[in-house]
C-alpha cells in the first residue's frame, strides 16, 4: 500500500506562515502530533531529519493524510527539490518511515530525510524544530 500520510518537522507544521505550510493544511487532515526515530539539524532557516535506530534520538512533528495523495506528493517534491530533474544527490529524499502519534498508534507515513553531510550543522538536541 502506497502511504497518503505525510510526517512533517519544520517549515510546514502548523504556525508556521508559509505559502507550503498554508498549502499542505488546505489539502491534508491534521492527525496529530507524531514523533519517528532520528536526529533533527539545523540546515539554515529550516531543519534537516537524518533516521537513527537509536531510541534516544526523536524528532517530533505532525501527521497528516492527503486529500490527493500524488498530486500533493508532486507539489512537495517540488518544494523539497527531490525526485526526477533534479540533481544528485538531492538535499532530501522522500521515503515512507513508521511513525508514533502521541495516542501510541504507529502509522506508515512519507517524510523528507535529509540526504548531504550533517558533520558541520549544528544539531537541534530537543528534536522540536520550534523550540530550537
Amino acid at each position: 500500500m502506497i502511504s497518503d500520510r505525510l510526517f512533517v518537522y519544520g517549515t510546514l507544521m502548523r504556525g508556521f506562515d508559509h505559502p507550503m505550510a498554508r498549502l499542505l493544511s488546505a489539502n491534508a487532515d491534521f492527525l496529530g502530533e507524531a514523533r519517528c526515530g532520528g536526529r533533527l539539524y539545523l540546515v539554515k532557516h529550516y531543519p534537516g531529519l537524518v533516521l537513527s535506530d537509536d531510541p534516544a534520538d526523536v524528532v517530533h512533528g505532525e501527521l497528516y493524510r492527503l486529500h490527493a495523495r500524488d498530486e500533493m506528493l508532486r507539489e512537495f517534491d517540488m518544494y523539497e527539490a527531490c525526485g526526477e530533474g533534479f540533481p544528485q544527490p538531492t538535499e532530501y529524499m522522500r521515503q515512507m518511515m513508521r511513525v508514533t502519534l502521541d495516542d501510541g498508534s504507529g502509522a506508515d507515513a512519507w517524510t523528507y530525510v535529509y540526504n548531504w553531510p550533517v558533520e558541520k550543522l549544528p544539531r537541534i538536541a530537543s528534536g522540536k524544530f520550534m523550540e530550537q
